[in-house]
């Protein structure tokens, strides 16, 4: 290669670099943009009273587990759950598989299977699978109980909620009575 050349490839590279520095200097005079005197937003805070009660309100909101069960049928409850058959078994003496054996769910405590490794949250949640609990967990469990591995989006309507809780409570032992 020739040092002519070489120069030329050279004052290209350099050419461009200030070109770009050049037209950047040019858009900052043409387009002068104020700077505020304090940056930032100002946000204004509401009473902490108000927005703490309003969480509790939510936390509160109860449903009427009773309506809710006498929407379902143990039938449909039945073709629900074949989504949940890839990861739960459902028969007496069923394995774990991804979740854990659902047979006798209702009526036993959060995180009782003895064979099985649950998440923190579900280890040490303390309470029950009754109607209520199964109710809200499966409206959507990770917002249910924050911290769950269970990936699952959860079921919207009531009536299919209603319904895989009828089917779980007659895959049972003794099966608890309806509220």
């Amino acid at each position: 290669m020739d040092s002519f050349e070489l120069n030329k490839i050279i004052a290209a590279i350099l050419m461009v670099a200030l070109l770009v520095i050049g037209l950047g200097k040019i858009a900052d005079g043409v387009f002068h943009v104020k700077k505020p005197k304090t940056p930032g937003y100002q946000i204004k805070v509401e009473n902490q009273s108000t927005s703490s009660t309003s969480q509790v309100a939510k936390k509160v909101k109860k449903i009427d587990i009773t309506a809710v069960m006498a929407l379902g049928d143990i039938t449909s409850g039945e073709k629900i759950f074949k989504k949940c058959a890839a990861c739960h078994s459902i028969n007496k003496g069923g394995k774990n598989k991804i979740g854990p054996a659902l047979y006798n769910v209702v009526g036993r405590a959060v995180g009782g299977v003895d064979d099985y490794k649950y998440s923190k949250t579900l280890a040490s949640y303390g309470k029950e699978w009754t109607f209520d609990e199964l109710n809200g967990f499966l409206t959507k469990p990770s917002s249910y109980l924050k911290g769950t591995k269970m990936s699952y989006a959860g079921l919207r309507k009531e009536k299919d909620r209603a319904s895989v809780i009828k089917y779980l409570n007659q895959n049972s032992d003794s099966p608890k009575l309806l509220p």
